[in-house]
């Protein structure tokens, strides 16, 4: 029977397939031990399921489970999704090159035809879990960021939260302000507009002039802290529009982020006074 027999393929296909990919993929033998050892685990399973899909042919679901569920999510951070179809489709060369050896002309070309089915399920397969894995990243990053808006606030902006921030992608050692307004409500006074619309709107921006930003909405409220600002009215400019409707006001620059707690005390004493203004 022809997945009886791949079965007893797979070490050698798997083996045969991570000597090509040490051969020819150069980002493959600039991996760690341990990440190469996950890749090959991979493969195994890839080609494994391959096994049992030509028995019983699974939905992509039931694929992406049983090729990449024993992998770290970690791994998804090591190797890019571009990375991963490298590695099937090195696979898939392997197996078709070697399956006539191992199985026979005749099962050789029925696994081939089979290979090709199934490497279309293991591609998608690939792109729902790299899916999965950055809308969890998303997910965290947003957390992560909202911890660091809120220890500038309070005025808790130490160390460690200059190294959280910068694992968000903040780069800025100077010239830090930070910026409150209302959140969008997402009604018709805000053009539809809600608080996740307008921290994306107030990124693009923020680096459409060389700013970084950091960005968070605490309750009706949008806080984002900037970075690198050369201009402040340029600055106040390029954010300020994003904001719900109602006063948006600017603290004063300070030297760095774990200073920002001086320019958002600032900030804070203008946006409460800013009913009273003329």
């Amino acid at each position: 029977m022809l997945a009886r027999r791949l079965e007893k393929s797979v070490g050698p296909l798997s083996s045969a397939a991570l000597a090509r990919m040490e051969r020819d993929l150069a980002w493959f033998r600039e991996l760690s031990a341990e990440d190469r050892s996950w890749v090959g685990m991979i493969v195994q399973n890839g080609i494994a399921e391959f096994a049992s899909w030509v028995r019983d042919p699974a939905p992509m679901s039931a694929v992406a489970v049983a090729v990449f569920g024993d992998a770290p999510r970690a791994l998804t951070r090591v190797v890019s999704l571009h990375q991963t179809v490298e590695l099937v489709r090195t696979t898939i060369d392997v197996v078709e090159a070697d399956v006539d050896r191992l199985l026979g002309p005749v099962d050789g070309a029925v696994a081939r035809e089979a290979m090709l089915r199934y490497s279309r399920d293991v591609a998608f397969a690939a792109a729902e879990v790299y899916a999965r894995a950055a809308e969890v990243r998303g997910a965290w990053d947003a957390r992560l960021e909202a911890l660091v808006v809120d220890a500038v606030l309070r005025g808790e902006a130490d160390e460690a939260v200059r190294s959280r921030a910068a694992a968000l992608g903040w780069e800025s050692s100077s010239a830090v302000s930070v910026v409150l307004g209302h959140a969008p409500s997402g009604t018709a006074l805000d053009r539809g507009h809600t608080s996740a619309d307008a921290i994306d709107s107030i990124r693009r921006s923020a680096r459409q002039i060389g700013v970084d930003a950091l960005c968070a909405a605490q309750g009706d409220r949008l806080v984002v802290v900037l970075g690198g600002v050369t201009d402040l009215d340029k600055a106040a400019a390029a954010v300020a529009e994003h904001f719900g409707a109602g006063p948006v006001v600017m603290g004063p620059l300070v030297s760095d982020l774990p200073a920002a707690s001086v320019s958002a005390r600032s900030a804070v004493a203008a946006l409460r006074a800013a009913p009273g203004w003329p």
